[in-house]
């Protein structure tokens, strides 16, 4: 079955939709308010092109809230439970966002301009308006805007070549989350080594939205030579890599311990931040966890709801992110599950759209990624 979007002027269009109708854009979706597509009616062929080759994406949907002034370095410091003392200018970082509550609410990736200029390129959700609450409610001396940067990826074990053709060798020199303002044919642009994929890549932040049309121009007749086309985030291969998506594989109670963000919160910090002590009291929550999940049978379908999943006839957790996997030639599901039975292995069942199905629990994430940046760099 087959559903169409109503395309109007109500929700933002990307400096790179026409370009992307053009291209042949087939499906979109809105995220951040913001029409991004999804396919362009190959699934397979764009799935294999990434895998191989080099995929261009329209991700201007990846919306950058930008905190300015005198107090932007305090602001973010107490807006973020990860420790951002040693981030220097031209650096990123993967930030998970709580509420005061613990709960999960974002995962954006930090870039840090200046000491006091910062943007947080954020998954779908309103951070601004979060953001800007938080400022007033603290009294930080900040401004809180949309700077219009739209980030265009690209990515695939190809990437590298391409965007070393376009910018120079000095790009294959920025480590993983780090970022440089540069031009390309007259239009100003920021590179960062980064993307949701595994497969490597880079996103040019296009940062006059007039220009769209042509930046995507320029790097799509660049990469003719390496194989490229269009595509957009790939379900299958960030379900393959095990990458968190918000809103799919969390819901409104999740907090990061459960998906697999411990990591990245610096609980032993002496100032405050948002969500601090719920936190650390939720540090030892054993309540449920996101894991992999083999289920058997012919090949499913992406899931279009939550699947309910049991053991012994009682619910103990949900999937929510599920795909017939070409490299393994396996159904593969995230889902989270009571946390008694995370143990690899476990077997449940699965109540998917075309019957019940056996699954058993395994570790994330299912293909390790060929582009694994060091400890360091994350």
């Amino acid at each position: 079955m087959s559903f169409g979007i109503a395309i109007g002027p109500r929700e933002d269009k990307s400096p790179f939709f026409d370009a992307t109708v053009a291209a042949g854009a087939a499906s979109f979706t809105i995220y951040n308010h913001t029409y991004m597509p999804v396919s362009y009616g190959d699934p397979e062929g764009e799935y294999w092109r990434l895998i191989n080759a080099v995929s261009l994406w329209d991700v201007a949907a990846e919306r950058q809230v930008e905190i300015a002034g005198p107090d932007a370095g305090a602001m973010v410091r107490y807006l973020l439970p990860r420790d951002l003392s040693g981030c220097k200018s031209g650096q990123g970082k993967y930030v998970p966002m709580c509420d005061h509550a613990g709960r999960l609410i974002n995962d954006p990736v930090l870039l840090k301009h200046a000491e006091d200029k910062y943007w947080l390129s954020i998954a779908d959700a309103d951070v601004q308006l979060w953001a800007r609450a938080i400022a007033a409610e603290r009294g930080f001396d900040v401004e809180i805007r949309d700077p219009g940067a739209a980030p265009l990826a690209v990515q695939g074990p190809k990437a590298r070549p391409l965007i070393r053709d376009l910018f120079g060798d000095w790009v294959l020199d920025l480590k993983y989350f780090w970022f440089e303002a540069t031009s390309i044919q007259g239009i100003d642009v920021i590179v960062a080594r980064s993307g949701w994929s595994k497969q490597g890549g880079f996103e040019l932040y296009l940062l006059d939205p007039e220009r769209g049309r042509e930046l995507w121009d320029v790097v799509f007749d660049a990469g003719q030579s390496y194989g490229i086309g269009p595509g957009a985030p790939n379900y299958i291969e960030r379900v393959e890599s095990g990458l968190l998506s918000i809103g799919a594989d969390t819901d409104d109670d999740t907090n990061p311990f459960e998906v697999g963000l411990g990591r990245f919160l610096d609980l032993e910090r002496e100032d405050d931040f948002v969500g601090k002590q719920a936190l650390i009291q939720l540090k030892e929550d054993r309540r449920r966890r996101l894991v992999g999940l083999f289920i058997d049978g012919p090949p499913l379908s992406p899931n279009q709801h939550p699947w309910r999943v049991y053991k012994d006839g009682k619910r103990v957790g949900s999937v929510r992110a599920a795909a017939f996997s070409p490299r393994l030639q396996k159904n593969i599901a995230m889902t989270t599950l009571d946390f008694a039975l995370t143990d690899e292995g476990t077997a449940v069942e699965v109540d998917t759209e075309f019957g019940a199905r056996t699954g058993h629990a395994t570790t994330l994430p299912f293909i390790t990624p060929p582009v694994t940046p060091p400890k360091s760099e994350t």
